[in-house]
């Protein structure tokens, strides 16, 4: 694990997870003559993070610095999602792509305080995670450099996979986990699991039973099911009451967890999809987000109900684009930031309370109310007139009928 004994080639802040990967990254980083400083963000994964600090600094890492940034990944980024009904390609919630601009900012943080030149992580030079960390570094930190080693040919040409990683780090005295090695590569956070890599490859292939770790079988899900009562204030979620089980929360972090935590044993959240990565190739993921999946269905409901229909659809068409800048790691952009300012503003009447219940993987929406809504009971009534003379409704109609009329003339024409 010694240096080679040249001059320091300055200070790098490294995404240090505490795993296989970047262990030997900082090992090798450390051998090219850099001085490491470890970051670890915690935005909920399943981390042992005291151990985490321990190894960073037994491998050499001048400092460790965890950072707990949930409240912040919550708050600033999940709430922003779920603002936007947000779902990349109409399936993916986002999960990772939201966390990504949260852990940019405190590593920039810290590789101010640390004075550092360089920046560098452990994502892989096919994936989408290495462009959403550097373009984030990029833009709170002009000038700084990044180091990724998965993309430099005296790293990625000596480290072919799994095996040579694991040679290198016998050589040179890194702790190996001693968890059972799964076929496929995990990405955790308060917001999801994601799974994909190995078996996973083959689109094909049905996923394992034993790889979903958050979320419960269908199958095996309770067969009573559990009724929910979640409050809205301009677009974000304040309360959440378990009606069953008379359980109310409202801290925003705690509601999130509780929400995966309900979600998760009533099986909720699952998805197995194929998407399209920024870099330009296709991918198959597999995603559990319990909480994001209970939020999306309540959020979309309440909005419907409190929201002008013109509007609606203006916001519908910015939840696209903003699903795609977050997905593609445009969150420091200028066309994000005005994304994420209108969807904001559309949200400023979205405001009462969705009940719905959870069964067996399943989201249902039972009933809705608020204080201004737009839905006018006498207006919609069957058996009350209300402040409306159905007469009109026949030059309504004739009026939408011109242009479909000379549609149809256009068409008679040609074809004759």
């Amino acid at each position: 694990m010694g240096d080679s004994g040249d001059s320091c080639k300055g200070t790098v802040v490294l995404a240090y997870s505490g795993g296989l990967d970047t262990s030997c990254i900082l090992v090798w980083l450390k051998q090219q003559n850099y001085d490491v400083v470890g970051f670890l963000a915690n935005v909920g994964q399943d981390c042992d993070f005291v151990d985490a600090e321990k190894k960073a600094l037994l491998l050499g890492a001048k400092k460790m610095y965890v950072v707990d940034c949930r409240n912040e990944f919550v708050t600033n980024h999940i709430w922003p999602g779920v603002q936007a009904s947000a779902k990349y390609e109409n399936r993916y919630l986002l999960g990772t792509a939201l966390a990504r601009p949260c852990i940019a900012r405190n590593m920039v943080e810290i590789a101010k305080k640390e004075n550092a030149q360089f920046i560098s992580h452990g994502a892989t030079g096919k994936g989408n995670d290495q462009i959403r960390f550097e373009l984030g570094c990029y833009a709170l930190l002009p000038g700084v450099k990044i180091l990724a080693p998965w993309r430099l040919p005296e790293f990625y040409l000596r480290f072919k996979g799994r095996k040579d990683l694991i040679e290198y780090a016998e050589q040179n005295q890194i702790p190996l986990s001693r968890s059972k090695s799964k076929l496929w590569s995990i990405d955790d956070n308060l917001m999801h699991i994601s799974y994909e890599s190995g078996m996973l490859e083959n689109p094909a292939t049905e996923a394992e039973s034993d790889m979903w770790q958050m979320t419960a079988a269908a199958e095996k899900a309770p067969d009573t099911p559990v009724k929910l009562a979640i409050t809205f204030d301009k677009g974000v979620p304040t309360k959440v009451v378990n009606v069953t089980e008379n359980i109310v929360k409202t801290d925003p972090l705690e509601l999130y967890m509780y929400l995966n935590k309900v979600g998760g044993a009533h099986g909720v959240g699952r998805i197995d999809i194929v998407e399209n990565r920024f870099i330009g190739m296709k991918s198959r993921g597999c995603y559990e987000t319990p909480a994001g999946t209970i939020l999306w269905e309540a959020h979309d409901d309440i909005e419907i109900f409190t929201m002008d229909k013109e509007l609606l659809k203006i916001k519908q068409g910015l939840a696209v684009q903003f699903s795609h800048q977050v997905y593609n790691g445009m969150w420091y952009s200028p066309e994000c930031e005005f994304t994420r300012f209108c969807i904001d503003k559309s949200q400023e009447n979205v405001k009462g309370t969705v009940y719905l219940k959870l069964y067996k993987g399943s989201v249902y929406v039972l009933g809705r109310e608020s204080p201004i809504s737009l839905y006018n009971e006498e207006l919609v009534s069957m058996d009350v007139q209300g402040d409306y003379d159905p007469i009109d409704a026949g030059g309504f109609i004739k009026c939408n009928a011109l242009r479909l009329q000379e549609h149809s003339r256009i068409k008679r024409k040609h074809k004759d």
